[in-house]
């Protein structure tokens, strides 16, 4: 169960939400590396296609599980829309590539 408050955020006069001392507004953007929906659907297949099908009799063992299934399975071979269709392994593969410059020798 969880319990959710309103609260009222003061405004600036340009509509956006004043900071109060210490405290940074949000930089996050959809589509942005701050947008947490690729995070909150990564956590939406994990207990979709892993969690709710099995029982773990120890901690040690559901991390086990874990880890050989994001690793064996979910970042080298399960495509993603926000990925271009790619695993998350081939994106990061292709963007390396993508930032290699050709080694120029001294003439």
């Amino acid at each position: 169960m969880t319990a959710t408050r309103a609260v009222n955020i003061p405004r600036s006069p340009s509509g956006s939400a004043a900071p109060r001392p210490g405290v940074r507004p949000s930089t996050g953007r959809t589509g942005t590396c701050f947008d947490n929906a690729i995070t909150e659907s990564f956590f939406a297949s994990l207990e979709c296609e892993l969690l709710d099908r099995r029982t773990f009799r120890t901690r040690p063992e559901a991390e086990r599980v874990v880890f050989a299934h994001i690793e064996g399975f979910y970042n080298p071979r399960r495509r993603h829309s926000a990925n271009d269709r790619l695993s998350p392994a081939e994106y990061e593969r292709r963007q390396a590539l993508k930032n290699v410059r050709p080694v120029t020798r001294p003439a």
